[in-house]
């Protein structure tokens, strides 16, 4: 009878290490299998929310005018979507949105400190002025760090803005978040300044977003595009380019804001009124905004975009009646002050009829 070879001994030590091995690789698919399925699921979740939020809940929002409902769901929902970059691509260009939503609520409450303190002070009470005003740096040094960090995701989406050429845009949202994004710089600058701090924000980044606006079409953004460079124009020494008057320009862009339906171009002609502490053309691009809200209606694809901006122009408009009257514009009075002659008043002459 045939007998059958022995295996050897390094041959029988090979065969139990195989089968060590297999068992350390199976316990260790079985303890690390659930996390890898978490983490496919994570991603695919992450990829479909970020598609969802870019392709409908951003449009429909921008579609609205209800604007503390959106400022609610940026503070509240922007945690929750930019954790899903932990697991999947950093959703960048729905970030830039998001904080900046975030950044305008907490810069909302910076001027309602700023209020509280012309308020105080109007009355004498000294200390409650000094508290609003240090609440005001606060919260303008937290709406300074959100501007900061959309400009940073915009830059990470779109490229360096100023380094190269222009990006290729894949449809109007896109270009408009672009736009976005550069509004988010100039904030974040502005912010930086009315906090008294210093969080990062480059001093040089308001030339930066000037040169960003030459991507996109003033025609076809309501005339912003030129409005902000105007705006920094007006408001860094040396950027103004020889010939050019940056009033001229934002009374040029308010006109092409007002025919559109969305009224940004106001903001910055009013923000660069305040920088140069020129109070009675901010009062007039006061009264144009209010004129043109009962005579323009809003556009229905960026309703949110006008309401914003008519919210910013009553927020300047109460800052001029708190520091001359104690109050905040009344209901009914935007775009009216409260040193204007009184409208004249038709009478009829009864001696006749008598």
């Amino acid at each position: 009878m045939m007998e059958l070879p022995t295996l050897s001994h390094d041959f029988r030590f090979l065969i139990r290490g195989a089968r060590i091995l297999a068992v350390l690789w199976l316990v260790t698919a079985l303890g690390t299998g659930c996390s890898v399925v978490d983490r496919m699921m994570y991603s695919t979740t992450g990829d479909v929310m970020e598609g969802f939020s870019r392709d409908h809940t951003m449009p429909y929002l921008l579609a609205t005018d209800d604007l503390a409902m959106g400022c609610a769901m940026s503070e509240a929902t922007a945690p929750l979507l930019m954790s899903f970059g932990r697991v999947t691509d950093q959703p960048d260009q729905l970030a830039v949105m998001l904080y900046l939503s975030a950044g305008s609520c907490a810069e909302d409450q910076a001027r309602e400190h700023e209020l509280a303190a012309l308020a105080a002070l109007k009355a004498v009470r000294v200390d409650d002025a000094e508290d609003a005003m240090i609440r005001q740096k606060r919260a303008y040094e937290r709406a300074a760090s959100r501007y900061y960090q959309a400009w940073r995701h915009h830059n990470a989406f779109y490229g360096e803005v100023g380094s190269g050429g222009c990006p290729e845009f894949d449809d109007d949202l896109d270009e408009f978040i672009y736009l976005a994004g550069l509004l988010s710089g100039l904030q974040a600058l502005n912010a930086q300044v009315q906090s008294t701090s210093a969080i990062g924000v480059p001093a040089n980044l308001g030339a930066v977003v000037a040169r960003g606006t030459a991507c996109l079409s003033n025609d076809k953004w309501w005339g912003a595009p030129m409005a902000l460079r105007a705006t920094v124009w007006a408001m860094i020494p040396g950027a103004l380019p020889q010939g050019e008057d940056p009033f001229q320009r934002l009374a040029m862009a308010d006109a092409q804001g007002e025919a559109a339906g969305v009224r940004l171009a106001h903001v910055f002609h009013a923000i660069a009124a305040l920088n140069t502490g020129d109070e009675a053309r901010i009062r007039e691009v006061i009264r144009r905004h209010a004129e043109s809200l009962q005579t323009d209606s809003a556009s229905d694809d960026w309703r949110f975009v006008d309401a914003m901006a008519t919210h910013m122009m009553v927020a300047i408009s109460d800052r001029l009646w708190m520091e001359n009257t104690g109050h905040r514009t009344p209901l009914g009075r935007f775009g009216s002050f409260w040193d204007d002659a009184p409208a004249a008043v038709e009478t009829m002459d009864l001696e006749g009829l008598l």
